[in-house]
């Protein structure tokens, strides 16, 4: 497991911060809620993911590769709540940490440059999710808990993987890596502001 997680994460992922370990110590206190904001996140990758689909339905190749992305954000939707449910706990509506609002600023407002954008976003926060599904995978106490992220952190990687490739249907690849790097480094600004609010995205107050 360690292997394969250390791949991913040297490999795959091009983001340019990493979350400090004691993410999943507030991850573990306030655990009711998180699972909640999993959920939640899913239902809004699914969403995202469908919009896209929705905007460019006339590119067969995007449609191609939008699909399944959203049918397993909607299986892994079906996951969390199977997991609330065997805790006991059910689902309610919370605010969102500040992330994907201040990503969502970041994308141009014009064509074609606005689908690369819309893409790459995406594709980094399937990144962010990934790495830090790695991190409760190692660090959280709850190994039955832990299991489960360990299960979907891949899945996280191959979404970002397709987005990248969707990405190329807008743009040759050293233009989609360009703008790659630099959404990456507006996102590591981003994720590391301190947020109040304990989420799967949210950094805490120091």
């Amino acid at each position: 497991m360690a292997s394969r997680v250390a791949t991913i994460d040297s490999a795959v992922l091009s983001l340019e911060s990493t979350t400090p370990p004691q993410w999943v110590g507030v991850v573990e206190s306030n655990l009711r809620e998180v699972l909640f904001d999993h959920a939640h996140c899913e239902k809004k990758a699914a969403a995202a993911a469908t919009h896209l689909l929705v905007s460019y339905v006339d590119r067969p190749e995007i449609v191609r590769a939008l699909t399944p992305i959203i049918k397993e954000e909607l299986d892994h939707l079906e996951l969390v709540m199977e997991l609330l449910d065997q805790r006991g706990w059910r689902l309610k509506g919370q605010a969102p940490s500040a992330y994907g609002g201040r990503l969502g600023l970041l994308v141009s407002r014009t064509e074609p440059d606005r689908g690369i954008d819309r893409i790459l976003v995406s594709a980094l926060i399937e990144a962010r999710s990934c790495e830090r599904f790695t991190l409760l995978a190692e660090g959280l106490a709850d190994r039955d808990l832990a299991a489960f992220y360990g299960r979907l952190l891949e899945s996280e990687a191959r979404h970002f993987a397709s987005y990248l490739r969707v990405a190329e249907c807008f743009a040759p690849l050293p233009i989609v890596k360009r703008r790659l790097a630099e959404l990456a480094k507006e996102e590591a600004r981003i994720i590391a502001l301190p947020d109040p609010l304990p989420r799967l995205h949210s950094t805490p107050e120091r």
